[in-house]
């Protein structure tokens, strides 16, 4: 690089759902995470109290959302980076364990930057989970439209695929929670009114997949039968600052440290600011 070239830095931020975050380090996250070397973390399904994270990554500046109900939908933000402020949740009317999302301002080199860890309930067609999930959806969409004018990434696992290229069996899946229609209006919404990008497709080619969730059951992993359900979105006002993404997508069913895979995504700050 000569004196006059432009310097640039570029910010890691991995999603992932650990499906508990003691299991995933028992199953080897800490070997995928210092391989992986993310300069942030979108947790979800931590499934731990506030010290047994802190005591798993030691260092890192930390917020955590337990889930109501023991062992559920817990969701944090992990920082290399200090954290100016937190939220927690999406205000006081929002019910049960059908969600959660925390957020962060963290103090970048390049400015503030927002980061989000969401987590949306898988919940069952034809059941009150699945209000309970529309009703969570409403209170994200709600915050999306406050976020737009803010660098924001949102990243987690939304437990929706998108369209038909995102999911293996889309075909014998028309009439299930994760991928009815009215659950995928929510993005399109997202994405098409409200200006959101998500950075999965936009990087990550016209598809199938790359798909980041695979049951644990059979020989869907091995199959690649799998379902896009983990995101990171940006907002408007952060635009195309996503410059690299990938799925950490184990070698094999045996190194799996999660039935999700971790959603990587590289950040160009500079260029935006």
């Amino acid at each position: 690089m000569g004196e006059d070239d432009p310097v640039t830095s570029a910010l890691t931020i991995a999603s992932v759902n650990v499906n508990g975050v003691r299991a995933a380090f028992r199953r080897g996250m800490g070997d995928w995470l210092a391989r992986c070397s993310p300069d942030v973390l979108l947790l979800q399904e931590v499934r731990a109290d506030d010290g047994t994270l802190a005591s798993l990554l030691p260092g890192w500046h930390l917020v955590h959302q337990a889930g109501a109900a023991a062992g559920r939908a817990g969701v944090a933000v992990a920082s290399r980076l200090p954290m100016q402020a937190v939220r927690i949740g999406l205000g006081t009317d929002v019910p049960g364990d059908e969600g959660r999302w925390v957020e962060a301002d963290l103090e970048t080199p390049d400015g503030l930057l927002t980061v989000v860890s969401v987590y949306l309930y898988s919940a069952t067609a034809d059941h009150p989970s699945l209000d309970a999930k529309y009703a969570f959806s409403e209170h994200i969409t709600r915050r999306l439209r406050e976020l737009g004018d803010a660098r924001a990434v949102v990243g987690g696992d939304l437990n929706i695929a998108h369209r038909e290229v995102d999911i293996k069996n889309w075909k014998g899946n028309l009439d299930k929670a994760g991928f009815l229609p009215a659950e995928r209006a929510y993005l399109d919404r997202w994405f098409d009114e409200l200006g959101w990008t998500d950075v999965g497709r936009s990087l990550g080619g016209p598809g199938p997949g790359p798909y980041t969730w695979w049951s644990w059951r059979g020989k869907a992993f091995d199959n690649d039968a799998g379902w896009r359900i983990d995101y990171q979105l940006t907002s408007p006002a952060l635009g195309s600052a996503a410059v690299t993404a990938r799925v950490d997508r184990a070698l094999t069913y045996a190194e799996r440290f999660s039935d999700h895979a971790p959603f990587v995504v590289e950040y160009d700050l500079a260029s935006h600011r």
